[in-house]
């Protein structure tokens, strides 16, 4: 049965007024932590200042990579240093991390998500709009997608079915979280913006595999005019799939994300590969958070967005752990 919630709209959004380059620091040294530093280090528009992790031996290969910046032994100490944060950490210590660069007076770009509840997502971004700080959320899979024309169709869906499988990681990565928060997450995003509007109801199903948490999930979501997604998320998969449809009353879009093959039956100018006019993802959407940090840009991943993701992926986890322990 479905889970009828109230409706909710997205948080407005500040503007910054930065003069000269952003002074950007990292607050974690993994994998995307890396991939964000080398991005501002490159950046002629921010000054990549350093890197904080606990784990300082991490941070200092990744400065060492990277060729600039240092090693900051705080938090506090390199936000000190900077205008805006970073925060690439485990999912479960977003929401610390990104109020406490928020309170610092810092803008912030916290990968997602922004929180594991609708509540304190909010809170996040409220609070980033109270500052007049820009807060910026890492769903730039939006940034694809938009690319490929999905976002200026002019029509709303009636159905959408998405699939993002794949096996558990070696490395364990993002096991500190759900799937729902982990994978799902981005396409419970793109399906709320192809709907455009918030979800007014779900339902979800899961299990755990290798993990105390889900591994794989399972969700059903209603929107207004009548519109249904089912989404399926797994870290336990025997292969790779992601792949998403699209039915239109016009017609019908199939996308496979894996060999970037697009079968369209509507008159809809979807491009497949994107990568001439966006060739990196996640340079264009740290680039977007510079520029709304400095007032050439309105935000485009705003607090707002990652609070409304935040909260669609708490309600479909709750109803998929009510069927798991009824089970």
């Amino acid at each position: 049965m479905l889970k009828r919630i109230e409706p909710s709209t997205r948080t407005a959004t500040a503007i910054g007024s930065h003069q000269g380059k952003v002074r950007v620091g990292v607050i974690g040294a993994g994998v995307f932590g890396g991939y964000h530093a080398q991005k501002f280090a490159a950046s002629d528009y921010a000054e990549f200042v350093g890197m904080f992790d606990l784990n300082t031996e991490a941070a200092g290969k990744q400065i060492a990579k990277i060729g600039k910046g240092e090693v900051f032994a705080s938090f506090e100490a390199l936000a000190d240093a900077c205008d805006a944060l970073v925060i690439a950490t485990p999912a479960s210590s977003h929401a610390m991390l990104t109020r406490k660069a928020l309170e610092a007076g810092k803008h912030a770009l916290v990968e997602k998500p922004l929180a594991l509840t609708g509540v304190e997502a909010r809170a996040l971004a409220k609070l980033a709009l109270d500052r007049d700080l820009v807060l910026s959320v890492g769903h730039q899979e939006r940034l694809v997608f938009e690319a490929m024309g999905l976002f200026s169709t002019g029509e709303r869906p009636k159905r959408i079915e998405a699939v993002r499988n794949g096996p558990a990681s070696p490395e364990g990565r993002c096991e500190d979280v759900s799937v729902v928060f982990d994978l799902m997450i981005h396409d419970l995003d793109l399906t709320a913006e192809l709907f455009g509007g918030d979800v007014k109801g779900a339902d979800g199903s899961g299990f755990s595999a290798h993990t105390r948490l889900l591994d794989h999930a399972t969700a059903e979501l209603l929107f207004a005019g009548n519109g249904h997604a089912k989404l399926t998320a797994s870290r336990c998969a025997e292969k790779r799939e992601r792949w998403m449809r699209i039915e239109y009353a016009s017609g019908v879009v199939e996308i496979d994300f894996i060999t970037r093959q697009v079968k369209n039956t509507t008159a809809f100018d979807i491009r497949a590969d994107v990568s001439a006019i966006l060739p990196d993802p996640l340079k264009a959407a740290d680039e977007a958070f510079i520029a709304a940090v400095q007032g050439r840009a309105a935000p485009v991943i705003t607090g707002g967005v990652g609070a409304r993701a935040a909260a669609m992926a708490e309600l479909v986890e709750g109803c998929a752990l009510a069927v798991t322990v009824a089970a």
